[in-house]
């Protein structure tokens, strides 16, 4: 059973250590990191990655499609290229994006196109929860649903992201 995290020392850092220490979290968006600082004191780690969520969530319509198109593409060619931020990169590698066939590559590149006309932001899932087969799949059936459903599904799963990107910044040594 892990330790409980102490977030007095968390609390107590300036905002420029803050920014620093969190900014990363979100996919090229330290905003999330800043806005949370005000809220402090955290009273969890669930408390601290909920003040970074509203950050999100409070943006208008258009700074949320902004935000979403921040994040990359599913694709084992960035994998291999290593043209995403390292938690990126390793998440997708974690999936087995970087050891697809040229067909499943193919695929996933036409699948990732449609989703992207149709949506107007990149296809978003917490890839560590899914085999590639289970990407794929749910790549499939998400690309059909309504926009506003699919926003709100993308901003789970940049829930479900950040929240595993967080425990790793504050349980990782200084």
């Amino acid at each position: 059973m892990s330790q409980p995290i102490d977030l007095a020392p968390v609390n107590a850092l300036d905002h420029t250590a803050f920014v620093g220490k969190f900014g990363s979290v979100f996919e090229h968006f330290p905003q999330a990191a800043d806005g949370a600082w005000a809220r402090r004191p955290f009273a969890s780690p669930l408390a601290l990655h909920d003040a970074m969520m509203d950050v999100v969530r409070e943006l208008d319509a258009q700074s949320q499609c902004d935000f979403l198109n921040l994040h990359p593409l599913l694709s084992g060619a960035n994998v291999r290229a290593g043209t995403m931020t390292s938690d990126s990169n390793a998440e997708q590698k974690s999936a087995g994006l970087d050891a697809m066939t040229a067909q499943q590559e193919a695929a996933l590149d036409r699948l990732n196109t449609e989703y992207l006309a149709r949506h107007g932001f990149p296809f978003i899932i917490c890839v560590r929860h899914y085999t590639r087969e289970g990407i794929f799949a749910a790549l499939e059936r998400r690309i059909e649903r309504a926009t506003q459903e699919e926003r709100d599904e993308a901003l789970a799963q940049i829930a479900s992201i950040t929240r595993g990107r967080l425990v790793e910044r504050l349980n990782a040594p200084d």
